[in-house]
Parts: C-alpha cells; sequence; structure tokens
C-alpha cells in the first residue's frame, strides 16, 4: 500500500468517526448502564458486562427493567457472585436464553474467585471468562476499558454492511464487515464509537425504511438510493424449525401446585416449573385441557397441559401458592401456561 493510499484511508476513517461521534454527542440514548458522552464518569465494567449478557438476542427496551431491577439487588459483582442460584434465575424469567444466567453467576463467580472481583482489561483477558465470546469482550474492552476493539453486533453489521455496500450474505460477511470497520475505530474514544453505531443502527439505520437523510454518514454511504437497502445485510434463507411435543402437569392441593426444577444442563435449566416428561417429535398420547405454543431459537414446541395427573408429589420439588406464582420465577413457557389455566379456572 502506498502512503498516499494510506493516507487517503486515515483521512476517511477519521471523518467517518468525527461525523459519526460528532451525532453520538447530540444524539446518544439515555440507558441506565451507559455513561454519557461527555460526562466525567468512568465506565463501570460490572455494569457494561452485564448489559451486554442480557442484551444478546434481547431488546434494549425489554432488558432495561431487568437491569435495574439486578443492578439494585445485586449492585456489584461481589454481591451476584455470592448470590444463591435460585434467586438469579428467578429474576431473570421472562428475559428467555436462561443459559445467559447461568453463565452470568459463573462469570461472577469467576472474577471474584480469579481475579480479586476485578473484570480484566483486555479482550482477551475478557474472553477467557465463562460465558464472555467474542463480541461481549471486544464490547466490554472498548466501552468499559477504552481498548480499541471492534465491536460488532447486529446493528453495526447492518450500518457497516450498507455504508461499504458488503454483499455477500451472512454469516460469511461477517469476516468482511469487520474488516472494513476495523481501520475506522478511533483509538481516543473507542468505547463511544462502538456505541454510537450501536445507537445508528436502532434508530436510523434501521432494518426497514432507514431514516438516510438525516444519517451523519449518508454523503459516502454506498448503499444509499439503492431499491434494495432493506435486504443489506443479505441474510441467509430460513430453514423451517421442527416441531416438537410435550406434556406438563397440573397437580394441586390446598391451593397450592406443585413445581420441580428442572436439570441444570439442557432447555431451561435449573428454573422452576411444572412437572412433566421430555418433549419429542411426535405428540403425545395423552390429551390436555389446553396447550400452549413457543418458540425457541431451533424448534417450535407445544406444550399441553394435564390436570391432576402426574408422578407422585412426593419426590424433589415444591408446594407454591397460587397466588404467588409470580414470585416463582417461572420462565416464559411455563408462565404462558399457568396464566392460561389459571383463567380457565377463574
Amino acid at each position: 500500500m502506498s502512503v498516499q493510499t494510506s493516507h487517503k484511508l486515515g483521512d476517511i476513517a477519521a471523518d467517518f468517526a468525527s461525523r459519526l461521534l460528532g451525532w453520538y454527542d447530540r444524539s446518544a440514548r439515555v440507558l441506565p448502564w451507559r455513561v454519557p458522552p461527555g460526562s466525567d464518569a468512568v465506565p463501570d465494567p460490572y455494569r457494561v458486562w452485564m448489559a451486554e449478557i442480557m442484551l444478546q438476542q434481547t431488546t434494549v427496551a425489554a432488558v432495561i427493567a431487568y437491569f435495574q431491577k439486578f443492578t439494585a439487588r445485586w449492585p456489584t459483582v461481589r454481591d451476584l457472585a455470592a448470590a444463591e442460584d435460585a434467586d438469579v434465575m428467578a429474576a431473570w424469567a421472562g428475559l428467555g436464553y436462561y443459559a445467559r444466567a447461568r453463565n452470568l453467576l459463573a462469570c461472577a463467580r469467576a472474577v471474584v474467585s480469579e481475579h480479586g472481583g476485578l473484570f480484566p482489561d483486555s479482550e482477551a483477558g475478557l474472553r477467557a471468562l465463562p460465558g464472555v465470546g467474542d463480541y461481549t469482550a471486544a464490547s466490554v474492552a472498548a466501552i468499559a476499558f477504552g481498548r480499541p476493539a471492534v465491536v460488532v453486533d447486529a446493528n453495526v453489521e447492518r450500518v457497516i454492511a450498507r455504508h461499504r455496500l458488503i454483499l455477500t450474505p451472512l454469516p460469511a460477511a461477517k469476516r468482511a464487515i469487520k474488516g472494513a470497520l476495523a481501520p475506522l475505530v478511533p483509538a481516543d474514544r473507542p468505547g463511544d464509537f462502538a456505541q454510537a453505531l450501536m445507537d445508528l443502527g436502532a434508530t436510523i439505520c434501521t432494518s426497514r425504511s432507514p431514516a438516510c437523510a438525516i444519517c451523519p454518514s449518508m454523503d459516502d454511504c454506498r448503499a444509499r438510493g439503492r431499491g434494495d437497502l432493506d435486504r443489506i445485510p443479505v441474510k441467509p434463507a430460513k430453514k423451517a424449525k421442527p416441531q416438537r411435543f410435550g406434556v406438563a402437569h397440573w397437580i394441586e392441593r390446598d391451593g397450592k401446585i406443585w413445581l420441580v426444577r428442572r436439570p441444570e444442563k439442557g432447555m431451561l435449566g435449573g428454573m422452576r416449573a411444572l412437572p412433566g416428561g421430555e418433549w419429542t417429535d411426535t405428540p403425545p398420547s395423552e390429551s390436555g385441557v389446553l396447550s400452549v405454543d413457543h418458540g425457541f431459537t431451533h424448534f417450535d414446541l407445544r406444550l399441553s397441559l394435564v390436570r391432576g395427573k402426574g408422578p407422585d408429589a412426593a419426590g424433589e420439588g415444591m408446594w407454591w401458592p397460587i397466588s404467588d406464582l409470580d414470585a416463582a420465577g417461572l420462565p416464559t413457557l411455563y408462565r404462558k401456561l399457568t396464566d392460561k389455566m389459571l383463567e380457565r379456572v377463574t
């Protein structure tokens, strides 16, 4: 690469970052885990990390209340590390992707036991923690510690794929997107830059009908004006998800319902639930009084409820007051089922 070409790339990168950060300084979203631009406050790695774990495959709107609840109850990583597993899993109920809650605890305990309660300040150190992948490590390194990491989430993918007109279908495009983004990251404000890209994708460069006319990067966006803009980044064709079936048992006595705790490993691991058998590819032979449909990442489930049947409630489990089911921390699937049953009997 010639010196002239190198300078040209440097100018493009500096201009892109300058425009984006100027827009972010004026338009940054106010979020409970974020230090606003221009503030003298120092980002708390614990809060940044927790938000990033919660935001995986979940919307900002859904996460805010959970984040506030968690940080009020467990304000430091030491508090979280000392928490009971059941309490954390119950507090997580409804947020989905429950392996994240188990990883949250494992990571907090590793930070306390192996790092004296302080998060590692490098991508490599963060990546070695339980449940911390490449994206989370880069995000925490940039936002909490000011490391010039390349942070790429779904919003950033969309912004960069459009700006640089990367038409390779995902996931193969991820490498090209990251390569195009790397030289644009400013050394002085990498955390704000990462959050600015996230905000741009969430509020202006949206999946459908992006507001190109007010985008700070519109002048040199290679995809601007294309009729197929909503298709960028190009996504692979969706595969039909398999259908699975299961049965849950409603065992009631004296205003209480019998709950069990699901095995630690597997779907909804460690969560309280209604008792029931394995989920299979064939419909159950026994008919239920009602059923609910629920979508998981890799399959759809139809869960039927059988009343007054099931395993003997003398084994490992608990009688839980029906009037206090909100405190049981049932995952969304089982809460759908209990809510539907309670509507039926009241």
